[in-house]
């Protein structure tokens, strides 16, 4: 198991540990690094930890405005949907927060073919999803060629006027090589999980003389993917395994890490709570309240501006309405973790618990949580415009940071929600939609771009013209 060039372990627990030790910071100390964020600029782990800290009710209340107003300024109302797609659910590690763990003899375990994907696919693609994250377990058998074969099927399955037009990826780590792959295949994002960035703990929860249990290289994973060419990277920590503040400072190291070897952070963070699974007892010490889990998320959106945090379907329906407002940028809707799920749970509201790696909280279909986005007033999105332009990894800094994105992105997103409108949308949410598509026409300004959205508007209504993006 190679390392990656100059490979360091950067996750100092003592550190860590002090930066949330002491006193509390005043209230001079919290405003000043919540207008530091609100310029755009991202935090340092000391900055975090007093966001942190701050516990007095008119500080949280002011720390979650901040991430409010954050959000609207970086993101808009946007929200990107996706959907997963499990693959298979061998693994040689032995996670003990895990239904795939090896020792569960409750878990039925399964590869779907690639005729298998296909189906899946299909199902997906006739709901209206344009972007899936691929998710494999730990196993010889998912290595680079399988996965690439995978992704490279995906691609090339349409149905209708349906098409999968990204796909990222939530695997093991590859080495160097591996990456060079994946990456030849087309992928988005690589995503690694570092579960828990307490060392201790780590090492409780993956038991030595598995691939998993080898903390560094772990860490080191999306070094390797970003040597090897993937310059779109997500981190990730399993709330609810230790200290949610030791794990926002870790997930913030992790990211200031990325951006000073290579110049450019994570594309996104993952933030899923610790979740019921068949054949898994975890001690609750570190369980994370609701409260709690929106700090975690507003001090993410402060931390890291220009990050994407993605919210899953972990969480109950009316959670993830409330939380969207406190940074969420990506959610995933219209989910089944069950291998084989889309086509054989069907419409059933009842989970197949031996297939699936935890319990979700929100299996609803992906017409009722765009109708429930667009009446909150957000604008869901399928935009793939970025990625296929190029406009990823240093570039996509280059654009974004200075807000220059924002031109594209409300064009870009209701295209692509023009797009499940004409083709997938229930009568309902139809109306819903167009209603929403015409209040933002209103407020943006007349010039060559509106005029150039509302052209292309009219081909998807009335055309099979679809993927117009600028």
């Amino acid at each position: 198991m190679k390392l990656s060039n100059s490979a360091k372990d950067f996750i100092d627990d003592a550190r860590l540990a002090s930066l949330l030790d002491g006193p509390r910071p005043d209230a001079a100390r919290v405003r000043d690094v919540i207008a530091k964020s609100l310029a755009k600029q991202p935090l340092s782990a000391g900055e975090t930890a007093a966001l942190l800290k701050a516990d007095a009710p008119e500080l949280v209340d002011e720390i979650f405005e901040a991430a409010r107003e954050l959000k609207r300024n970086v993101y808009g109302n946007r929200i990107v949907l996706f959907a997963p797609l499990y693959i298979g659910n061998h693994c040689v590690n032995d996670c003990q927060y895990c239904g795939f763990k090896r020792s569960n003899k409750d878990a039925v375990r399964r590869t779907l073919e690639l005729s298998e994907v296909v189906r899946q696919v299909e199902r997906l693609e006739s709901a209206g999803h344009k972007r899936l994250i691929l998710v494999f377990g730990e196993h010889t058998d998912y290595d680079a060629e399988f996965i690439a074969r995978c992704v490279q099927t995906i691609y090339d399955t349409r149905v209708g006027r349906g098409s999968i037009r990204r796909v990222n990826i939530n695997a093991a780590p590859l080495d160097v090589a591996g990456y060079r792959t994946v990456k030849a295949a087309g992928i988005g994002t690589y995503q690694i999980f570092q579960e828990t960035y307490h060392h201790e703990t780590y090492a409780s929860v993956h038991p030595a003389g598995t691939r998993k249990g080898d903390y560094l290289y772990r860490l080191d994973g999306l070094d390797r993917a970003m040597e090897g060419g993937i310059d779109d990277v997500g981190i990730g920590a399993l709330f609810g395994l230790y200290d949610w503040r030791f794990e926002v400072l870790g997930l913030v190291s992790h990211a200031l890490h990325l951006q000073q070897r290579f110049g450019v952070g994570c594309h996104t963070i993952s933030f899923p709570r610790l979740q019921p699974a068949l054949g898994v007892n975890i001690d609750a010490t570190w369980k994370v309240s609701d409260e709690e889990f929106k700090r975690v998320i507003a001090v993410l959106r402060l931390a890291v501006p220009y990050t994407g945090l993605i919210l899953t379907a972990r969480e109950r329906p009316e959670l993830r309405r409330e939380l969207m407002a406190f940074g969420v940028s990506q959610i995933d809707a219209g989910s089944r973790i069950e291998l084989g799920g889309y086509t054989e749970a069907g419409d059933s509201t009842t989970q197949r618990t031996e297939r699936e790696q935890f319990e979700l909280g929100d299996i609803r279909p992906l017409d009722v949580v765009m109708r429930e986005l667009i009446e909150d007033g957000y604008v869901p999105s399928f935009c793939t415009a970025c990625y296929r332009l190029g406009r990823t990894g240093e570039h996509f800094m280059e654009f974004s940071v200075p807000g220059f994105i924002k031109r594209f992105c409300t064009p870009n997103a209701l295209a692509t929600l023009e797009e499940y409108l004409a083709d997938y949308a229930s009568p309902e949410t139809r109306a819903a939609g167009e209603k929403a598509i015409a209040g933002e026409l209103a407020r943006m300004d007349d010039g060559p771009m509106k005029k150039a959205l509302i052209e292309r508007l009219k081909r998807i209504k009335e055309t099979d013209d679809r993927d117009l993006y600028f």
